[in-house]
């Protein structure tokens, strides 16, 4: 074989190398604590696919995507990705949680064991909250930096388990805010709102507001709502006024994070200092 042989030969070796390189994604780059109840938002080379525990996640034209783990989620979990016959893996280890335990008295009754007849009320209330949380959008307001919805008292944690007149309820999944009924509530990031209900159950005041991808903020126990469903709104505009409506003991803002089904902790993503109000 000849020197011009051997040269083209080694040429179309380092091509072929370097073209298998390419088609490999690189790790995708997480941000966020990763600890029960946390939103991950993450990167990744454009048109990789992406899989949590064998379940596919949407990714972004540009390689955007997000995905978030509950209160009580399990500790270890695969993260997979794959651009074109390539696919890699790894793992995720999360942190353990302790939870606060509250004892709230004073509770209405009908709140804790809500009669007959509302039933199929509190059913009607719980369609239209899913299908707001299941809301899948190429929105990217999840991306930017949150900020506190309102000012005043932190005055309830996620993950608390809280007991009403004795009774043990399901754990807390909002950051409660208490302050006086009337004062403003803002939007955390920009998004859509994909449920304005003046009057459920338990919640009183609702909104749910949607951030792309999955992500969604829920807002309850308002005592005014200044936008409406499908309005378009940017991060500080008012939506709505702290209330004292559905199950409550006094006036406050209850801030949820939800990846689909997933509640998160809204606390996980403000800076320190927006919690020090």
């Amino acid at each position: 074989m000849n020197k011009v042989s051997l040269g083209f030969m080694l040429l179309v070796s380092i091509v072929c190398t370097l073209l298998s390189v390419s088609a490999l994604a690189s790790a995708p780059s997480l941000k966020g604590e990763l600890t029960q109840g946390s939103l991950i938002r993450a990167n990744i080379s454009p048109g990789a696919q992406v899989w949590l525990n064998g379940n596919q996640i949407a990714v972004s034209p540009t390689g955007e995507f997000v995905f978030g783990f509950g209160r009580d989620a399990a500790l270890e979990h695969t993260l997979e990705w794959q651009l074109n016959d390539t696919k890699q893996s790894m793992p995720i280890t999360l942190k353990a949680r302790e939870y606060d335990i509250q004892r709230i008295e004073g509770v209405a009754q009908k709140y804790v064991s809500p009669p007959e007849a509302v039933l199929a009320r509190i059913r009607q209330d719980n369609r239209e909250i899913a299908n707001a949380r299941a809301t899948q959008s190429q929105l990217k307001d999840f991306l930017d930096t949150f900020i506190m919805p309102a000012q005043g008292r932190i005055s309830g944690v996620y993950g608390s388990q809280r007991y009403f007149n004795g009774e043990p309820r399901r754990p807390h999944f909002g950051l409660d805010v208490a302050n006086q009924v009337g004062t403003p509530v803002v939007a955390p990031v920009g998004g859509v709102i994909s449920l304005a209900h003046d009057d459920m159950y338990y919640s009183g005041g609702t909104l749910i507001m949607d951030h792309g991808f999955g992500v969604s903020s829920t807002f309850i126990h308002l005592s005014k709502i200044h936008v409406e469903t499908g309005q378009r709104v940017e991060q500080g505009d008012v939506i709505g006024e702290i209330g004292a409506t559905g199950r409550v003991t006094g006036p406050h803002l209850d801030w949820r994070i939800n990846w689909y089904k997933e509640r998160l902790d809204p606390a996980l993503l403000l800076e320190s200092e927006a919690l020090d109000n």
